[in-house]
């Protein structure tokens, strides 16, 4: 990380938080209402479709994410969101905090896999 930074907190871009910013703008777009329903529901649809690796990269990002925007306001928490990463949702305090449940348990989660009848 750059040692100029005191804390050591990366800058928000999208070189920094790649899986983020892919997540984001998948996710979190301006349809996410019709596709999705809530942001909270595509956080869950998500750990639902990807990958192992995929939702370890994005659970660690969004976590370090919200440790660089601790104590921020809003607005610029969902600047970071939409103007930094890519989205397209502007999220509450609350989606905010039930999307971070989400990424807690998403690299744990094991795909639902259809079994045909036999």
């Amino acid at each position: 990380m750059n040692s100029n930074s005191p804390n050591l907190k990366p800058e928000i871009t999208p070189a920094n938080f790649p899986a983020l910013r892919s997540f984001l703008r998948g996710y979190f777009h301006e349809d996410v209402a019709d596709e999705y329903g809530t942001p909270v529901d595509a956080a869950d649809q998500f750990c639902e479709d990807a990958e192992s690796d995929e939702r370890t990269a994005v659970a660690g990002e969004w976590t370090l994410l919200m440790n660089v925007l601790q104590g921020r306001p809003l607005p610029e928490i969902n600047q970071a969101l939409t103007g930094k990463l890519g989205g397209a949702v502007r999220l509450t305090e609350e989606e905010i905090e039930q999307v971070s449940q989400i990424f807690a348990r998403c690299p744990a989660v094991k795909p639902h896999r259809k079994v045909a009848n036999h």
